[in-house]
């Protein structure tokens, strides 16, 4: 019987280069999305398929990840003299009672799948997911994250979150060759780092999220670095390929790339438009600053 996945390793090492100069001093990660850092979304994501184990794996620059789901004492003690208890409330639920995080240093930004293999130590012998923050997804009720737990508990194999792009745009992702068998489901044949439209085996794009067994480290120990001095994660899925079975899922939800800007400005104006305080008076000011022509 195959373990539940209970970890998630959240890669938060990277420079945010396409954000500076705001990442010059603070995390891409800690971008806030109308009221939430990007890394709140993905840690309520990974708390609401089940996970206990958070492992964060950080760079220089990323202490404010750890002191944000970190207790807060001088903030709750001043919230609490003060009686606001609504906003007391919202500090405290950052991280839910029972979650466990972990930090482990990644020294050199080395990519992907050197990130991953970080935290070997800790993940140890058990599926795991890994979820990017910067790839922003409303799962339109279920969230992804539980969507292909969902999937890994069925079929006990390692699970890569897919979805169609344009053909121009391969060269941006790992892109797989599949066999589709099942509703969004799909047996992996190939997957390429990064193909130009032309080489691409199809526009069926990994994105930011995997449920994976844990020989990948085995993989990943073995993988060489590529031109750019990197060790990727789609270089040791390929490897894995060889030796067990890995499915592709077609995840229900919209995903907003905030790993660039349009992306993100794309997903504050749409997660704006959904909160419950503000959704409707943002909508006015929207429609104010930009009529529907008659």
């Amino acid at each position: 019987m195959t373990a539940p996945v209970k970890t998630a390793v959240f890669p938060v090492a990277g420079l945010g280069t396409r954000f500076l100069p705001v990442t010059k001093a603070s995390p891409k990660e800690m971008l806030p999305v109308v009221d939430k850092p990007l890394i709140q979304y993905a840690v309520e994501e990974a708390v609401a398929a089940g996970i206990e184990r958070l492992v964060f794996v950080t760079g220089r620059t990323k202490r404010p990840i750890e002191d944000h789901f970190d207790k807060a004492y001088e903030l709750e003690a001043e919230l609490e003299a003060k009686r606001k208890h609504a906003l007391l409330e919202l500090a405290r639920s950052t991280l839910p009672a029972g979650v466990i995080c972990t930090y482990i240093r990644q020294s050199e930004p080395l990519g992907l799948g050197h990130a991953v293999s970080c935290a070997r130590p800790v993940v140890g012998d058990a599926p795991f997911a890994v979820i990017l923050a910067d790839d922003l997804i409303d799962g339109h009720g279920e969230k992804v994250t539980a969507q292909m737990i969902r999937e890994f508990d069925e079929h006990s194999c390692s699970i890569l979150g897919v979805e169609p792009v344009p053909m121009d745009d391969t060269q941006k992702y790992g892109v797989i060759e599949a066999n589709a068998f099942a509703d969004g489901v799909s047996s992996v044949q190939r997957i390429v780092e990064k193909p130009a439209p032309e080489e691409a085996p199809s526009n069926l794009a990994v994105v930011g999220r995997y449920v994976l067994t844990p020989a990948i480290f085995e993989h990943l120990a073995e993988t060489p670095p590529d031109g750019k001095g990197e060790i990727q994660l789609t270089d040791a899925i390929a490897t894995l390929l060889q030796r067990e079975r890995v499915l592709g899922y077609e995840f229900q939800g919209t995903r907003y790339d905030c790993g660039s800007k349009l992306g993100y400005l794309q997903a504050t104006v749409e997660y704006g438009l959904e909160h419950p305080e503000l959704g409707a008076q943002f909508a006015e000011y929207l429609h104010q600053r930009h009529p529907t022509p008659a």
